[in-house]
């Protein structure tokens, strides 16, 4: 392959991936986005050269990916000027994933020939996205491919028995076939062949969504109000502590009296610093609770002191109708972002000893409990930020007894770019796996609901402040996804690892001979 063709590829698939992808709406190129992947896995195949596959594999990785997240330029702007590096450092560790798993499959394929392609690479592409998502202080599995058919969510209903990963491990099979078609031209039987099955689980899981929108018993819980302050990053910290609580308040009682909500949910860090050190906010807060009678939820920093010294945690309190928060536990949030939130791996005080390195020092707690909350239209569980990319806690949740889900979230750091747009779209799966509907609150917007077929509505424009109140719709179906939990994840990491094994012992015999 010349190299004008290679970077034509690279070129076609970072285009194809990005626009599958929200604020973008064309479902239809979910089929055809890592169609160039599979060709270049083909090439290499063909070739039989593992070695080149890692190195289109990287570099395949490191174009897709840099244009997908773009955006880690800008929100890691706001704590570093080493933002750039950030952002170059996280491509290219995963441009190092997709180069393992182009060898991998090329591997696969040059020992076992009889083992097809449609089947290796979909497993070894779903194995890595769960690899992605499971790797310590830096697991990131940001817009798995399922997610890319967010804005279709009649097509991935079925993901109430699959989850996102058994669309991921459908969209590369699909891809695969299409591309073995496109291969097969002009023998236009072949092609058909090639196609025929593609078309028909399009079809089966279009006639799934379409009974399940149909079938689904959906319930009304209740009027939930949403408060979108809209405080810019460096309004949240340069601006009086008093002024934003101030601002909040006064959204809160004008969505109140506009609709009498059940519950009122202000977003992450909507208060700007240590609850419990500020004795006049909680008070603040607390009255107006118990004017009205409405529970609140709140984003908040909480610290809890130990005989060793302090933790602090990127939290969230719920006030009672009575206006009190310490007779519930705080939500701390699980899942941290990698250097903002918490220092990967190392303790956070060994950065804080070299001045320019503080701002890459985020050292929050990581909580453990998923606390349930109750309320008039049900009970509910929270997930702070990115937490919604990760499917096991809005499951542990739904197992646990929640009716809905509440996701808080400050998405000012992003900017204008693609990132908010991507990161509300990881709630349509979230709602559809556990068939729960969801109540979104973000500073800057995208604030919204999900009801349990995937469907937003109430959505909010992003930098403007906004109150928004609606019926929350919800369901009390548990799936099977939910009961059985990710196990496509889980089959395609085993069924990977038995084809690695298998190549151990084809290396061991072959150099015992």
């Amino acid at each position: 392959m010349s190299r004008r063709r290679l970077a034509g590829l690279m070129a076609l698939g970072a285009l194809a991936l990005t626009a599958s992808y929200p604020p973008f709406t064309l479902p239809v190129l979910s089929f055809f986005a890592v169609t160039p992947a599979v060709l270049l896995v083909r090439q290499c195949a063909t070739d039989a050269d593992p070695r080149r596959a890692f190195r289109w594999g990287f570099w395949y990785g490191v174009v897709t990916q840099g244009c997908v997240l773009y955006w880690l330029v800008v929100a890691l702007w706001h704590f570093t000027k080493l933002a750039a590096l950030g952002y170059l450092a996280t491509i290219a560790v995963l441009g190092l994933w997709t180069g393992a798993l182009f060898w991998f499959t090329v591997r696969v394929r040059l020992r076992f020939p009889r083992a097809p392609l449609a089947l290796v690479l979909p497993l070894a592409w779903t194995a890595l996205e769960w690899v992605i998502g499971h790797q310590g202080d830096v697991r990131f599995p940001w817009l798995g491919l399922g997610t890319s058919l967010a804005d279709a969510p009649v097509l991935v209903q079925w993901a109430d028995l699959a989850g996102a990963r058994g669309v991921t491990w459908w969209l590369v099979w699909c891809n695969v076939l299409v591309a073995e078609g496109l291969l097969a031209l002009p023998a236009w039987r072949l092609m058909a062949r090639r196609l025929a099955p593609v078309l028909v689980t399009l079809a089966l899981a279009l006639g799934y969504g379409v009974w399940r929108q149909r079938t689904l018993p959906v319930r009304v819980a209740g009027v939930v109000g949403l408060v979108q302050p809209n405080i810019g990053y460096g309004e949240k910290w340069e601006a009086p502590g008093d002024s934003i609580i101030a601002i909040t308040l006064a959204l809160s009682r004008r969505v109140r009296a506009q609709a009498r909500p059940a519950l009122i949910i202000w977003p992450e860090s909507a208060v700007p610093g240590y609850l419990v050190q500020r004795p006049t906010w909680d008070a603040a807060i607390g009255a107006f609770v118990a004017e009205g009678h409405t529970p609140v939820l709140t984003g908040a920093v909480h610290v809890e002191y130990t005989a060793g010294g302090y933790s602090t945690y990127n939290a969230a309190f719920f006030y009672d109708s009575t206006g009190r928060w310490r007779g519930w536990p705080v939500y701390e949030k699980h899942y941290l972002v990698p250097v903002v939130e918490r220092v990967p791996f190392v303790p956070a005080a060994w950065f804080r000893k070299v001045p320019w390195l503080d701002r890459w020092s985020g050292g929050f707690g990581r909580g453990q409990t998923l606390p349930l909350y109750p309320s008039s239209v049900g009970r509910f569980g929270v997930i702070i930020c990115y937490e919604s990319i990760f499917e096991d806690l809005a499951r542990g949740y739904r197992r646990a007894g929640a009716d809905f889900l509440v996701n808080i979230t400050n998405d000012g750091w992003y900017g204008r770019t693609a990132g908010p747009y991507q990161h509300a779209s990881h709630l349509v799966m979230r709602a559809i796996e556990n068939r729960m509907g969801v109540a979104r609150a973000a500073n800057t917007g995208i604030t919204e609901f999900v009801d349990p077929l995937g469907h937003a509505y109430d959505q909010t424009t992003l930098g403007r402040e906004a109150v928004v109140a609606d019926q929350l719709r919800t369901s009390d179906v548990v799936p099977l996804y939910v009961r059985l939990g990710d196990w496509v994840g889980l089959l395609s990491v085993l069924a990977t690892l038995g084809f690695g094994g298998a190549l151990v012992v084809q290396e061991w015999k072959g150099s015992a001979d």
